[in-house]
């Protein structure tokens, strides 16, 4: 008698390693309860994205974005999504620098930022600076909405090589809407493959740039004075020519831009921006 023998279950061979990068997005949200306290019903980090409560004062809620890996590498897709619930004060800093540095795959990184801010609402963005190393390819987006009646302060930072190292290609675009309408909207681009960058029309031989950004309903009936940044002021000896401008935006907020050749220099520029606005 023969039998019949059910089919051999066969296993579907494994995957192969996807040579994509890391996906991950990390997500903060800060909302005020029946008290007026805010507190952080979501505090979300993922892959690289470590995300750490930080003491603060009543009526503020601070997180540390805190790299628990090397990130962004090539083919890496990475963002982070912030939220200031109506009413609230949020502060967001880093731990350290991001490095953006070549993958296996010679892709292009993405790291993607989206900030809101609701009614009456206050957010600082305040990371530390973003690192372009030699061989790298990032493309970085900030994407901002902000109601009628909230409150910003942005800084970014981006330098390009590490001490002694080539730069390697960076892309940034920033976007600012304010009830519904665009406030700013900008696009940078440096290293291999781009033209002029390097350029006395551009940097002129500066490593370092960045833009402090602040927005609020008060621009409104007193917009802020134009400012040279790092010059002499009223005559006085300084350490050289202005290396960035303070201005008023087209609408209710003050831009600071400026370029150094190291993050130490491109630190106090946009320091000495900070302190003329809030004096």
């Amino acid at each position: 008698m023969t039998l019949a023998l059910p089919p051999r279950a066969v296993r579907p061979p494994a995957p192969a390693p996807s040579a994509a990068g890391l996906h991950a997005t990390a997500r903060i949200v800060a909302r005020a309860d029946t008290s007026g306290a805010v507190r952080l019903p979501v505090l979300d980090g993922d892959g690289p994205l470590a995300l750490r409560r930080i003491r603060a004062g009543a009526g503020q809620a601070r997180v540390c974005v805190v790299s628990a890996m090397s990130a962004p590498l090539g083919g890496d897709r990475l963002a982070i999504e912030a939220t200031a619930e109506a009413g609230t004060a949020l502060h967001v800093t880093a731990a350290a620098a991001t490095v953006a540095l070549p993958g296996r795959t010679g892709e292009t990184a993405t790291y993607d930022v989206r900030l809101t801010v609701g009614e009456g609402a206050r957010l600082d963005w305040l990371p530390e600076p973003l690192i372009s190393a030699r061989g790298s390819e990032l493309r970085m987006t900030t994407t901002v909405e902000l109601a009628p009646t909230a409150r910003l302060v942005l800084r970014e930072e981006q330098v390009l090589g590490r001490s002694g190292e080539e730069t390697g290609a960076l892309r940034s675009r920033l976007t600012v809407r304010r009830a519904g309408r665009t406030l700013l909207d900008q696009e940078t681009a440096y290293g291999p493959g781009v033209p002029g960058w390097d350029t006395s029309a551009v940097l002129d031989g500066n490593r370092a740039m960045g833009q402090l950004l602040v927005v609020g309903p008060e621009f409104e009936e007193e917009p802020t004075e134009v400012r040279l940044l790092g010059g002499a002021p009223d005559g006085e000896p300084g350490d050289g020519p202005a290396q960035g401008v303070l201005a008023p935006l087209a609408g209710p907020g003050a831009l600071a831009t400026a370029v150094a050749p190291d993050a130490l220099r491109l630190r106090r520029l946009l320091d000495e921006a900070a302190r003329a606005v809030a004096g």
